[in-house]
């Protein structure tokens, strides 16, 4: 026996370190239901691109009868890591498991282009600095105040750029002032939790909005809120991209920075984030100083949605007169399994209306860094959720990702709907506060 699985292990593809699960794997029966809420395939129509044509490349590769060549890897770098397939799949296969050790071992074990090593490096040692993302602010700022972002837009200029860099280009976000949120917040009233918030590299720099209004209705609704410094960027971009090592030391910097703020919960208002922390026990689990902690911290994670959904409500809920188009984020949907609370936060809004929107499985095209090195698939699921969303004549589109909100602001503004998109809480803020809808709209 020993023999056998030792040919086996030479036979591989793959390497030994945290390959593909062929228990996993043996769990897909192909039965078929992944399909019609798997994004590519629903593209495409291509079995190889779809999850269960993907588990049967990852059985090939493990068998030896299949390489990691080219035209394999191409297969699982278009996969978006959506998860729908796992919220459909009857036989409960953890494909997120799956798609995410596929990715490490083409990373260690295939060579990418320059150009495309080139790419990747950018985006991951840019995304995942918060402190790098704050030194582009005031140049971005710049191009979008003196009007030259109109100019170039309407010149046609961009054609002239690299496909990626036209798509970085579109999903810039619109900046605002840049609102800090205090180290510690303390709770209005009687303190109810001690509640740590992950600020995340994107929302902490680019939507600041987002983590101010987290903090104010976590403290309105008597926590109080740590939100440490020191902390690193989750790993979360690096994990689903296959980059193990590097996310492996980001996640042991989170939970040093979140055991010494000494929290109760840790609050994550980032779909991409919550999903990756929550898993941290198992990406650690090789670590021995590690393990167990991780367990400890992913066990505190909640999105902010699920917090408030624990929490009897405290402070008054002012009417907001709005039609709102709520977008289920995938790593919060089917990746956590965050469905309800957040519909159950907008219903408590007076005068608010939530309007479904069709297809809530299928992905928008964010999905992490898929938007910057997929664009042509990014764009066509961009534009089949917009042309989805312009129907339903609403005031605001809400979701709880900051990837989403960019990826459905340039998705509506190709198809001419001028919705503007808000995380969810934004929404709660705005009525705890008094706030008006117009302050929605601008």
């Amino acid at each position: 026996m020993e023999e056998l699985t030792a040919k086996q292990e030479l036979a591989s593809a793959f390497d030994a370190h945290h390959a593909p699960s062929n228990e996993i794997i043996e769990k897909c029966v192909h039965c078929g239901f992944c399909l019609p809420v798997c994004p590519t395939y629903v593209l495409w129509g291509q079995e190889m691109d779809s999850p269960r044509g993907r588990i049967y490349l990852m059985k090939m590769a493990s068998e030896g009868t299949a390489e990691m060549n080219a035209k394999w890897v191409s297969h699982f770098d278009s996969c978006l890591g959506c998860m729908a397939c796992m919220t459909a799949c009857p036989s409960g296969v953890d494909y997120g498991k799956l798609i995410e050790a596929t990715r490490a071992q083409i990373e260690r074990k295939t060579e990418r282009s320059r150009g495309e090593k080139l790419h990747r490096r950018f985006v991951f040692e840019t995304f995942t600095r918060p402190e790098r993302l704050r030194q582009m602010r005031w140049p971005l700022l710049a191009y979008q105040k003196s009007g030259l972002q109109a100019v170039v837009r309407g010149s046609g200029l961009l054609k002239l750029l690299p496909k990626r860099a036209r798509a970085m280009e579109a999903l810039l976000p619109k900046l605002g002032p840049r609102e800090m949120v205090a180290e510690v917040t303390p709770a209005v009233g009687t303190k109810r939790r001690r509640a740590g918030l992950l600020l995340g590299c994107v929302q902490r720099e680019f939507f600041p909005q987002v983590n101010a209004a987290t903090v104010r209705v976590l403290a309105a609704e008597g926590c109080e809120v740590v939100a440490p410094r020191e902390q690193p960027c989750c790993g979360a971009l690096l994990v689903h991209a296959g980059e193990e090592t590097a996310a492996v030391e980001f996640a042991k910097k989170a939970i040093e920075a979140f055991e010494r703020a000494n929290v109760e919960t840790i609050v994550t208002n980032a779909a991409g984030c919550g999903s990756n922390v929550k898993e941290y026990g198992h990406l650690l689990r090789d670590e021995p100083e590690y393990a167990e902690r991780a367990k400890v911290f992913a066990a505190k994670c909640k999105d902010i949605t699920e917090i408030l959904a624990e929490l009897e409500p405290r402070a008054k809920r002012n009417t907001l007169k709005l039609r709102v188009a709520f977008h289920d984020s995938c790593h919060l949907q089917h990746a956590q399994g965050v469905r309800t609370q957040p519909r159950a936060l907008l219903s408590s809004i007076p005068g608010l209306e939530i309007a479904e929107i069709p297809e809530a499985a299928i992905c928008c095209g964010s999905a992490g860094i898929y938007n910057l090195v997929q664009p042509d698939a990014a764009n066509a699921l961009g534009d089949r959720k917009a042309n989805l969303i312009a129907p339903l004549k609403t005031d605001v589109v809400a979701t709880g990702n900051p990837g989403c909100v960019l990826q459905l602001q340039a998705s509506l503004a190709r198809c001419g709907c001028e919705t503007p998109v808000v995380h969810t809480i934004q929404l709660l803020d705005a009525s705890i506060r008094g706030e008006s809808s117009e302050s929605l709209r601008r």
